[in-house]
This record gives C-alpha cells, sequence and structure tokens, in this order.
C-alpha cells in the first residue's frame, strides 16, 4: 500500500476500567490520549467520527 492510498486517520474504541467506553484517535502519525467517558459505544464511535471529521477540515 503506498502512501496515497492510506488513510489520514485511524480511531480505536475501547472499554475502561470502569466500564465506560473511550476513544483513541490517531490523525497523521500524532496519537491523542483517550477521550470520552461514554455509556455506550456507538456514542463513543460517533464523537471518534466527529472528532476525526473536525480534525480533517483544519487543514
Amino acid at each position: 500500500m503506498n502512501s496515497e492510498n492510506k488513510p489520514d486517520g485511524e480511531i480505536k474504541i475501547g472499554k475502561r476500567t470502569n466500564g465506560r467506553w473511550a476513544f483513541v484517535l490517531r490523525f497523521r502519525g500524532v496519537t491523542y490520549p483517550a477521550q470520552g467517558q461514554f455509556s455506550t459505544q456507538l456514542q463513543a464511535q460517533s464523537a471518534a467520527y466527529v472528532a476525526l471529521k473536525l480534525l480533517r477540515k483544519t487543514r
């Protein structure tokens, strides 16, 4: 896979030790720390996609 086909962002969703959901965002080689205390996995995914979209707009 060449650099033209690589995605500029990556999202990982995980469950914290307290049972809440969070997301880790990697954008252009920079990894942002885990964000959120969401009650459902879907809420964490939605917030992660919004954050990634906002990062892409700031180009």
